[in-house]
């Protein structure tokens, strides 16, 4: 089985990301909840819109900030749940 990694992402609103990976699926995940369940200094900057578009694709998975402050395991975006 191949490594599954994403091709492609784009702000859906609402800290929300849509998603495209290597197979194929897509998948719109909240990312908003994520950090408002977990308030930290280093996550709280994202909950501002244009933060949290500042986002990119590094090594297959999509990233937040210059050292990776935010990044999410792959199997969980594919899964379209954040643990």
């Amino acid at each position: 089985m191949s490594k599954l990694y994403i091709k492609e992402a784009k702000d859906a609103g609402n800290l929300s990301v849509d998603l495209l990976f290597s197979d194929q699926t897509t998948r719109r995940v909240d990312i908003g909840d994520f950090i408002r369940r977990h308030p930290h200094p280093q996550y709280n900057k994202y909950l501002d819109p244009r933060k949290f578009r500042q986002f990119s694709i590094e090594d297959g998975n999509v990233v937040w900030g210059k050292s990776w402050d935010l990044i999410f395991p792959i199997e969980q975006l594919h899964a379209g749940v954040i643990a």
